[in-house]
């Protein structure tokens, strides 16, 4: 079986959100990053030397290849990444090779040979 990671940018608001959704999709496992930073187009603005962006987290989901796809565009479509561009991003990743997964590869064998 191979896997893909999903890495995902989001508001701490929407996270709960993207979870739900990439579950509902087939993630079987997530790992979440509290409290990210980052900058896009526009430079990040300070108040008298304070950050004001709004806290971040990150996503990371490590999924079986024929799903991540899918799993992808549900939670763009979930975080409504394409609609403002300050609402998040996500992308995938090749994975070569993982060690304990064997737990996940067990529950996602029957929802694999569906998709297929």
């Amino acid at each position: 079986m191979h896997f893909k990671l999903i890495v995902a940018f989001v508001g701490n608001d929407k996270t709960e959100k993207i979870l739900q959704t990439a579950r509902k999709n087939g993630a079987t496992g997530s790992t979440i990053i509290s409290q990210a930073r980052g900058e896009g187009i526009d430079p990040v603005k300070t108040f008298f030397g304070l950050h004001t962006e709004y806290q971040r987290d990150v996503i990371l989901l490590l999924v079986e290849q024929h799903l991540s796809r899918r799993i992808l565009e549900s939670i763009s479509k979930a975080g409504d990444f394409e609609l403002n561009a300050k609402q998040g991003i996500a992308f995938q990743i090749d994975v070569e090779d993982a060690v304990g997964v064997m737990h996940q590869i067990e529950a996602l064998e029957n929802t694999v040979e569906e998709e297929l």
